[in-house]
């Protein structure tokens, strides 16, 4: 098993998924809750874009307190300040509940809320929903680590005005997020394609994402003239273009947290729209559950870390399996340097929401370890290989 651990493990495949034969295989078993299924939805570039439409469809003016979790990624704001509105940051719990208290006091002339499902485990919206319906604020709720799930008997994304997700966190796609709401129509909301080179560039970029993780190897080496021929054309495109301009795909595809508002009216790729339409929705929710739990059982005593939830409930599905850590510097370059991929959602937290401890601990001791449906189970060996190493310096 060592031998796993340092060498298997440096090519474990990343957090977003990458695009295997199997991902297409018939759909069984029942299917659980989705944001996609609420009745009004569009289907956009990234969830960020998807913020900045809800923010937009909610009239926030400019000078308007939008309210936005102190526990946030670097994404979630810049939706807020496009609009000239100001983000307030409200305290989140140990365990990442919304600190009611915290919220009612900050709750009147707000001119949004936004609320996030954490690593795909949602908030208990009830009391949340029944706060902005006495203040009149408009809600939404952020399902970037939620796609799939179901929180007091509603679909996530269905207790808010709107919902915003993000597809391409749990699909093998280069782009993709979706605005929705079950209750406001969408009508006002135009999308159009964001071109020829973003079409190719997307295809390409979901396929190289396999290719470089050793999925569909016959297909990489039929479309290794194609993936070129892009590269060639992107390039002698942008010479002479301002640096603004030189960019073929919006930020999200590309790992960073800018938000240009020049991808607000674009549509998700068409390629990520049907691996989103022909991909097993049940094999994703199984096999991420599946995986979450042999992660759970692999660190149930180690020494100096712990599930941030005690349990995995039954209609969650869950982003990545937030591992809450002691010390968790040491792990992180420990674990990194064995190849595993983690998520440090929202790490450093800006200083503004220093007065917020809890999200500040959460920032820095939550590691997020892959459990998505790619995930070999060779890869998922040598995770927890690589943990029992990290934890207690010998293998389990």
């Amino acid at each position: 098993m060592t031998d796993v651990a340092g060498s298997s493990a440096r090519w474990l495949a990343p957090l977003a998924p990458v695009l295997g034969w199997r991902d297409f295989l018939p759909q069984r078993g029942a299917r659980l809750p989705s944001v996609l299924d609420l009745e009004q939805r569009r289907l956009v570039t990234s969830g960020r874009m998807a913020i900045g439409l809800a923010l937009r469809a909610m009239g926030v003016q400019p000078g308007a307190r939008v309210l936005v979790p102190a526990y946030h990624s670097a994404s979630m704001v810049p939706p807020v300040l496009h609009l000239g509105a100001t983000p307030e940051f409200y305290r989140i719990g140990q365990d990442t509940g919304v600190d009611l208290e915290d919220l009612a006091m900050r709750l009147p002339g707000a001119g949004a809320l936004m609320v996030t499902h954490y690593f795909g485990f949602p908030q208990h919206m009830a009391p949340i929903r029944a706060l902005c319906d006495r203040h009149g604020v408009p809600l939404l709720e952020d399902c970037a680590h939620s796609l799939f799930g179901a929180q007091g008997g509603r679909p996530l994304g269905a207790w808010g005005d709107y919902a915003a997700a993000s597809t391409m966190k749990f699909l093998p796609s280069y782009d993709g997020g979706c605005i929705a709401s079950a209750r406001h129509p969408l009508g006002a909301i135009h999308l159009r394609s964001a071109g020829l080179l973003f079409e190719a560039k997307a295809a390409l970029g979901a396929l190289e994402h396999s290719f470089a993780h050793g999925r569909l190897r016959a297909a990489a080496l039929l479309l290794a003239l194609p993936q070129r021929a892009v590269q060639a054309v992107w390039r002698w495109r942008k010479r002479g273009l301002p640096p603004a301009r030189q960019t073929i795909a919006p930020a999200a595809s590309e790992n960073d947290a800018d938000f240009d508002p020049r991808w607000l009216d674009k549509r998700s790729a068409w390629f990520s729209r049907a691996l989103l339409r022909l991909s097993s929705r049940q094999r994703l929710c199984r096999r991420r559950r599946r995986h979450y739990l042999a992660l759970e059982q692999a660190v149930r005593d180690l020494p100096g870390c712990r599930p941030l939830h005690p349990a995995l409930p039954e209609q969650v599905v869950p982003w990545v399996f937030p591992l809450l850590v002691d010390d968790p510097e040491p792990a992180f370059h420990r674990l990194q340097a064995a190849g595993v991929p983690l998520v440090r959602f929202g790490w450093p937290l800006p200083a503004e929401t220093g007065s917020c401890a809890d999200a500040q601990a959460l920032a820095r001791q939550v590691l997020g370890l892959p459990c998505h449906q790619g995930l070999s189970d060779g890869e998922l060996a040598a995770i927890v290989t690589a943990l029992h190493q990290c934890f207690t310096a010998a293998p389990p």
